[in-house]
């Protein structure tokens, strides 16, 4: 009798689990090559993370970014890597980062047919505090043969064909939602790949946790105001929710997809368009949710279903367990027939 060994030999890498999806769409193998390369970024980026204040790669850079928060050494050194890893596996045509105004336009020889939507490093304002941050992506196909230009990414979330986050915490974790549902890949340093430990993650139809910056309580529209009233003092008796909120979404949407419940950045009067960015923010992280059986609106329409008409543009953001989200829509009806 063959003893067994005392490891699993038969792992399913990010590599092999892309290659086998490839296979049964019978694809050209570009997604592969892209998310290949995007790994590879991503790994980087853990690395560097992991030793920031070593490098002292930490700091400000001396400059603000497109969007007006102040840019870290790692966030440029994170958009480096992304912008570099992408336009070398031949499979982009057009990269939208936060980081640049402007769309990058591949150059031709290195062309293929999708189009990626990044955010290098959310929550990069956490960093001198050692708080989980995170690389969010999402990625799209081309629909057109003519010229490359930033027009190609004004995609409604409806249209991407893969989503995802790395979450630089206790250990990296890549999160990559498919067509057929999300899936959970550990970094397993020793080895350098990314292994699957949680296959088909589902969402919980309902939680018991908010998520929200009360800082901004004063500005928050009445249906927020009473929704979060009702999770601290059910009129029901029961248990009130817990209150967690990180300022990385990342690692705040992570935790509502792993635990259930809701988070929410909500338009108010101080941003009415809401503060979080549409391409590579809130429709990665709602393409997610509703493959993980969850919801994600604005509190008016599908965060997918919007149409967007500049790459920086903003949407407010409510999502999670679907139970928890639709008694939000709920209260949000009762406001508007007031």
């Amino acid at each position: 009798m063959t003893e067994k060994a005392p490891f699993d030999t038969d792992i399913v890498t990010l590599t092999r689990f892309v290659l086998e999806e490839g296979r049964k769409a019978k694809g050209t193998g570009e997604m592969t090559q892209l998310l290949n390369s995007l790994c590879t970024a991503v790994k980087a980026i853990s690395s560097a993370v992991r030793k920031a204040g070593i490098a002292q790669l930490y700091g400000i850079a001396g400059s603000t970014n497109v969007t007006g928060d102040q840019v870290k050494k790692l966030d440029i050194l994170s958009n480096d890597l992304v912008i570099n890893m992408l336009k070398s596996s031949y499979s982009t045509c057009v990269l939208v980062s936060e980081e640049d105004t402007n769309a990058i336009i591949v150059e031709p020889e290195k062309r293929g047919k999708y189009i990626v939507c990044f955010d290098p490093l959310d929550g990069s304002s956490n960093i001198d505090c050692l708080v989980s941050i995170g690389t969010i992506f999402g990625i799209y196909k081309k629909k057109t043969s003519s010229e490359p230009s930033e027009a190609y990414a004004l995609q409604p979330g409806r249209d991407l064909v893969a989503a995802g986050y790395a979450l630089y915490g206790s250990a990296t974790m890549l999160v990559l939602a498919i067509e057929s549902g999300v899936n959970c890949f550990m970094l397993d340093p020793a080895i350098g790949e990314f292994i699957l430990v949680d296959r088909d993650v589902k969402i919980k139809k309902k939680g018991n946790i908010y998520s929200i910056n009360e800082g901004y309580a004063k500005d928050f529209d009445p249906a927020i105001t009473e929704y979060i009233q009702r999770k601290k003092f059910p009129p029901d008796n029961s248990a009130p929710y817990g209150a967690r909120y990180v300022g990385s979404m990342v690692a705040d949407v992570h935790r509502t997809l792993v635990y259930g419940g809701i988070f929410i950045y909500p338009a108010n009067k101080r941003s009415p368009s809401g503060k979080l960015r549409l391409l590579y923010e809130c429709n990665p992280m709602a393409f997610i949710m509703e493959k993980a059986g969850g919801v994600a609106t604005t509190g008016k329409e599908a965060i997918l279903d919007i149409i967007p008409t500049d790459i920086h543009q903003r949407a407010p953001v409510i999502m999670g367990s679907p139970d928890d989200v639709q008694e939000l829509l709920e209260i949000y009806k009762e406001h508007e027939g007031k």
